[in-house]
């Protein structure tokens, strides 16, 4: 069992119920290989988690950073910016879902560690909403959690066959012009 096969059946199962829920004994069975094996690979189930979490970010970070630098202006910017976190979202590595997990019960040196990773690719959000041409009373902070929010809630709701990732990014983005 590869390192990469035991990630992505990890990130799968941690987006679908949750890493308080997710034990290493269910990651190994739904891998197929003994529990134990696992060890070889992660010392331990914080190891997996901050590993399976660090590959999200990387991924939706370059699906994010690619859409951007396509883009002509701040408003279509935004927008590719979240029609890729989306698709990140929704796409069936399920690495870059574990963003949106609950860390709270998590412990509090892992929860920073994941936190850092976090607010660092949201550094990217920050800028965009920056650049854009909003009235001068808004809050840019509360807007653009918001829009995250939102963003971040569509795996809850969302059935394939439905709307594209694409066009219901676009419609959250237009909704708040």
């Amino acid at each position: 069992m590869s390192r990469e096969t035991l990630m992505a059946v990890s990130a799968r199962l941690f987006a679908r119920g949750g890493f308080d829920a997710t034990s290493m004994r269910d990651i190994a069975g739904e891998a197929g290989m003994l529990a134990g094996s696992m060890y070889y690979h992660f010392p331990s189930k914080n190891d997996l988690i901050a590993a399976v979490y660090e590959e999200g970010v990387a991924e939706i970070s370059a699906a994010v950073d690619a859409a951007v630098a396509a883009a002509d202006s701040p408003w279509r910017r935004l927008e590719a910016a979240c029609v890729a976190h989306l698709q990140s979202l929704l796409s069936d590595t399920a690495h870059a879902a574990v963003m949106t997990a609950d860390l709270r019960r998590l412990d509090a040196r892992l929860r920073r560690r994941l936190i850092a990773m976090r607010d660092s690719y949201e550094r990217r959000f920050i800028d965009l909403v920056t650049a854009l041409p909003l009235g001068p009373g808004m809050d840019r902070t509360l807007w653009r959690l918001q829009l995250l929010g939102a963003l971040n809630w569509t795996p809850t709701w969302y059935r394939p066959g439905g709307k594209s990732p694409a066009k219901i990014a676009r419609a959250l983005v237009e909704a708040l012009k």
